[in-house]
């Protein structure tokens, strides 16, 4: 990293960047709601996951989506070092 360029961990993101995570769209037959999913998951941390759920349930998108293997969202992560508060995040989403 350049001497001039600020390292910044940890900053508050808005809203509207947030629910940008909405509008991204799988380029392969991915279920539209299943890739948002993954897509907030690698790009958010989980206080700002959490946030999205709220702008993806009420955009009516299905947090049970699954892949065409029968995968939902918890499956394809559950091996994943980091994701068990992502998973606990949309268990508690479901409710």
């Amino acid at each position: 990293m350049r001497k001039d360029k600020k390292q910044v961990i940890g900053e508050e993101i808005g809203d509207e960047s947030i629910r940008l995570f909405l509008d991204v769209e799988p380029a392969d037959a991915t279920p539209p709601s299943l890739h948002k999913l993954i897509k907030a998951y690698r790009g958010l941390r989980i206080d700002d996951f959490e946030r999205f759920l709220g702008f993806f349930v009420e955009a009516g998108y299905d947090l049970d989506a699954k892949d065409a293997q029968g995968n939902d969202f918890v499956a394809l992560i559950q091996d994943q070092r980091q994701a068990e508060p992502y998973i606990e995040a949309i268990k508690a989403a479901r409710r």
